[in-house]
């Protein structure tokens, strides 16, 4: 179901807590909205649709991941970038790494891992920050 984009910072700066298993429509939704905002949107957080779990949806160029309880437990390359979002009007600087690996649950609860680089990391790591409440 396409979801509204939540605004409200107060909302957005709260932590998320961990998904568990009941949590996969949470996912479909994300993949719902994503796609309804593909023109100026290639990630989401499920605290930008209203849900504060550690959900999120990531573009990685051939098609979108979602992710339940995403950890990054490798980087390298650290850099400087500017960065907008969906919840947020304009462009703000950052820093990001250039290559992480992920862990994280599929929707059939099962751990899988992807190292990520470049434009498809930049986005992991934008929304993983909105689940510990950073907004850009």
């Amino acid at each position: 179901m396409i979801k509204p984009i939540v605004k409200d910072a107060f909302f957005l700066g709260q932590k998320s807590e961990p998904a568990v298993k009941a949590d996969v429509q949470v996912g479909r939704d994300l993949q719902d909205t994503l796609k309804a905002h593909r023109e100026r949107c290639v990630g989401m957080a499920a605290n930008m649709i209203g849900v504060k779990k550690n959900i999120i949806i990531v573009n990685i160029g051939i098609m979108d991941v979602v992710m339940f309880n995403p950890v990054i437990i490798s980087k390298s390359g650290l850099y400087e970038t500017e960065e907008g979002c969906l919840s947020l009007d304009g462009v703000r600087k950052t820093n990001r790494y250039r290559e992480i690996e992920i862990e994280y649950f599929d929707f059939n609860w099962k751990r899988q891992r992807m190292k990520l680089k470049d434009r498809p990391a930049q986005i992991a790591q934008h929304e993983m920050d909105h689940l510990s409440g950073k907004i850009i």
